[in-house]
């Protein structure tokens, strides 16, 4: 498969001034030596708890936020070195989907509006074409032409949230973050958008980062899934991998969580003991290791190597050694 963008050693961090008079200095590890190759056409999934640098990845690999250390090439040039203006003539190709469609929308503008702003200022239709390719985006995502006249407050939120995947989708990109983007949906809404952002990708062969925190959709909609722990990376997996032989604790845990249909069918719950910690104060060694069964003085001290396990599936734990083994069972 052909890489679209290869992403090494991407870092982000948020210095901020503490105290009643900003007189201390410290320093949010939102994301750390994340490395990852995306390849055209597929979905990449990025999970994890709230906090843990979902969307810091996301809005780090599209220069949202400037990213602290790291690159991401795409088309051979380092987004991550370029500037606000410099990075112009690439946002058509890469585009996001926000979580809250309607903080996202201008209340004062029709959708057509909306939907006219990008096209025209990457000068992709004429003024007399626009019309048609305003219908043609409204019917990509399941609305029809009438829309354009309407204002955001007169839509549902899964309206809105179809309008703002036209949105992205005016600019004919190559690449989307969708991040949560259904996560303020209602369910049956949810089952709708995320079945429609598949018809899309068939049709345009896009290529989706898909950040989310519920595992049931993650696994209908993803190739690959990555499991983010407090900034890093700790397991990286095709999903059908990855949700039959979870290798982490973490990502272990995570599934063990998801509620089953049955409510009557045997459960193995791994509880997961503590709180996160802070960002601010990343813990020495391996990040999970103050919440891990499985920490041992070395988890304590080094940071584990992203190493590859079985091929394709990679985890950050020195105590797995293998799917079906680790180098220790119980807690020291």
């Amino acid at each position: 498969m052909t890489t679209l963008l290869e992403i090494r050693n991407l870092s982000k961090h948020f210095d901020l001034r503490l105290g009643a008079f900003g007189e201390r200095g410290a320093r949010v590890h939102a994301l750390d030596d994340f490395s990852v190759d995306i390849a055209e056409g597929e979905t990449l999934s990025i999970v994890g708890e709230s906090g843990c640098g979902k969307s810091t990845t996301g809005f780090a690999i599209l220069n949202l936020h400037h990213p602290s250390g790291g690159s991401v090439l795409y088309k051979g040039t380092d987004l991550a070195q370029l500037d606000e203006d410099a990075m112009r003539p690439f946002r058509r190709d890469l585009q996001i989907v926000f979580q809250d469609p309607y903080s996202t929308l201008n209340p004062r503008m029709t959708i057509g509006e909306a939907l006219s702003e990008p096209i025209l200022f990457h000068k992709l239709a004429s003024k007399a074409d626009l019309p048609a390719r305003l219908a043609q985006l409204l019917q990509d995502v399941g609305l029809s032409a009438r829309f354009a006249s309407r204002y955001p407050h007169e839509l549902s939120g899964g309206q809105r949230q179809r309008v703002a995947i036209a949105r992205a989708l005016a600019c004919q990109p190559r690449f989307i973050v969708c991040d949560e983007a259904i996560s303020a949906l209602d369910v049956s809404v949810q089952a709708q958008i995320l079945n429609l952002l598949l018809d899309l990708q068939d049709k345009y062969g896009l290529t989706y980062l898909f950040i989310a925190h519920d595992l049931a959709v993650v696994r209908h909609i993803s190739d690959r899934v990555g499991v983010m722990y407090l900034g890093r990376l700790a397991e990286l997996a095709p999903a059908a991998n990855l949700f039959a032989t979870p290798l982490h604790p973490y990502t272990r845990a995570l599934l063990s969580a998801v509620p089953e249909a049955n409510p009557r069918a045997p459960r193995n719950r791994q509880m997961l003991q503590g709180e996160v910690p802070s960002p601010l104060a990343p813990p020495p060694g391996c990040r999970f290791h103050t919440r891990c069964p499985l920490a041992r003085g070395l988890c304590r001290s080094q940071t584990p190597a992203f190493r590859e396990i079985t091929p394709g599936h990679l985890t950050a734990c020195h105590a797995v050694t293998s799917p079906t083994a680790t180098n220790w069972e119980t807690p020291a």
